[in-house]
């Protein structure tokens, strides 16, 4: 059964997404983008206040970025963007520096390999080499996302059957898949077929809908519920 995930920018969003029944704290700063990374103090409170609960990832923006890796004990995961590195040969050997940097750092925190189904538009490589990548090197789980939040899901840019056979490929090789890009009850639906370990959501579980406004907790208990029902066949919709 896939579980949910939520992205959170504060300690107060955090506690919300876990009212709500998270099983998985994401912080990210959503004003600087997809992996918008966010502040170390931020980062700290959120991972004090909550990895004693549930494991906790953090975003630390586009690897071409160059920002400091944050490997705060107590942190799960952590993610690079590989958008602007869609002609940048060197990008496998760049993200596996990153991650080796990542694991002498804190050698219980995993990498997560992120692929952009909006790949064109975001300059990065195709999902297909992401994923072969994640299979092939220490990383803890492969997230399938979009880059450009724009009003458009994860399923404009991709089939549910395309979904499906990366996470089959993932699977095979032991690594956890995460499917994110502005998905909604719908589109999990959807998706469920595919089993991931994890859908990752934001703004389905914020005010009104919008990303850039608080997490509700009631919206947040209702994915984590639908989520709950083990079985898409039986799955009334």
């Amino acid at each position: 059964m896939a579980e949910l995930l939520v992205s959170v920018r504060s300690v107060q969003e955090a506690q919300a997404a876990l009212v709500g029944g998270a099983s998985i704290i994401d912080v990210k700063d959503p004003s600087r983008g997809s992996l918008g990374r966010a502040q170390d103090a931020t980062i700290t409170a959120i991972v004090r206040s909550t990895a004693d609960h549930r494991p906790v990832s953090a975003a630390m923006g586009e690897l071409v970025e160059e920002l400091p890796c944050f490997a705060e004990p107590g942190l799960s995961y952590v993610k690079w963007g590989l958008a602007g590195c869609g002609g940048r040969a060197r990008w496998r050997t760049e993200l596996a520096e990153a991650i080796a940097r990542l694991h002498e750092a804190n050698a219980r925190c995993q990498a997560v390999a992120v692929a952009y189904a909006d790949w064109r538009r975001a300059d990065s490589p195709l999902p297909e080499e992401v994923c072969a990548f994640a299979c092939s090197h220490p990383c803890g789980a492969f997230l399938l996302d979009t880059w450009h939040k724009d009003g458009t899901n994860l399923l404009d840019w991709l089939s549910v059957a395309e979904a499906g056979r990366l996470c089959q490929t993932c699977r095979a090789a032991g690594v956890r898949v995460a499917f994110a890009g502005s998905l909604g009850a719908a589109q999990i639906r959807m998706l469920r077929a595919a089993e991931p370990d994890w859908f990752a959501v934001r703004g389905a579980v914020c005010d009104d809908g919008r990303r850039d406004r608080a997490i509700d907790a009631d919206a947040v208990q209702r994915l984590a519920n639908l989520l709950r029902i083990t079985s898409p066949a039986n799955d009334g919709n």
